[in-house]
């Protein structure tokens, strides 16, 4: 009598792992200060209490008055420049992280089932990630007519999915050698029906992680971006834009600079702490594994 030297493997989809972590409460308390950070900058035009590009102090004044946070290079002010500048960050921000999750799932998981796809994207995704952020912010910004939003979500997209790639094609593994999946292979399912049906719905968690990573990077991206006026131009209100324009007067009126970057670090770890509130707990174990 032969026995196989193969470990038998699952020969079903695993039952999904009852959740330990945080109850509905704690998921709503720590996901609750990036919906409010949210709202707050896309309602923040219509809170402003001044135009945001009609000068109301005087060049760098102190806060008082009328002006709650002084005013900024050309006397506008600031608290509503800085109501008025989180919504472009936060929508690019947004669009980036989601395409840049979505393409990553799906070649991922194609990496992980199809070895020979794999170890060309792998490949590919190394080249990528040896161009450093800010040149290739300024590669493909800079070569797009005009300059652009689009082209700062291509270069952001185009330098975050080769990470991304590699968290979900490790993720992904596992799972296209697991027994469900082998079962569904010899039951003449495509790669299609496997992707959609079999990999992806078994890395909700890593990819409710990952997207929380992408929305920050995408946010240091965008900022950089804004930082080096590539993509909104003066005198739109944005707090990257902002942070340069007013970094001369730093002395003068502090918060002119000081309140933007506060509101691009809040941006940034209230929504990644969203994140991983939203991921289940089991899937945190697994991601902490990778």
């Amino acid at each position: 009598m032969t026995v196989s030297a193969r470990p038998a493997g699952p020969t079903h989809r695993p039952a999904p792992a009852a959740r330990s972590g945080p109850g509905p409460w704690g998921v709503a308390l720590r996901t609750a200060p990036a919906l409010l950070l949210v709202a707050l900058a896309v309602a923040g035009p219509w809170l402003a209490p001044h135009a945001v590009d009609t000068p109301v102090t005087a060049p760098y004044a102190e806060p008082g008055g009328d002006a709650a946070l002084g005013g900024d290079q050309l006397g506008r002010d600031v608290l509503s420049r800085l109501l008025a500048g989180g919504r472009q960050l936060i929508g690019t921000s947004l669009l980036v992280a989601l395409l840049v999750t979505g393409i990553a799932a799906v070649l991922g998981a194609v990496s992980a089932l199809r070895p020979a796809v794999g170890r060309f994207v792998e490949r590919a995704a190394d080249v990528l990630m040896l161009l450093p952020a800010v040149l290739g912010i300024l590669l493909i910004s800079l070569s797009w007519p005009d300059g652009d939003r689009f082209a700062v979500v291509t270069a952001a997209v185009v330098l975050g999915v080769p990470y991304a790639i590699r968290l979900t094609a490790g993720a992904a593994a596992p799972i296209a050698a697991s027994g469900y999946v082998e079962a569904a292979t010899a039951g003449g399912e495509g790669l299609w029906h496997l992707v959609v049906r079999e990999v992806l719905p078994n890395l909700r968690a890593t990819l409710l992680a990952l997207f929380g990573l992408r929305f920050v990077a995408a946010v240091y991206l965008v900022a950089t971006a804004g930082f080096l006026q590539v993509g909104p131009q003066p005198p739109t209100a944005d707090w990257a834009l902002m942070i340069r324009e007013n970094s001369a007067g730093i002395l003068l009126n502090p918060w002119a600079v000081v309140a933007p970057s506060i509101a691009i670090g809040l941006l940034a770890m209230s929504v990644n702490l969203a994140a991983v509130a939203l991921v289940p707990q089991a899937g945190r174990k697994a991601v902490t594994a990778l």
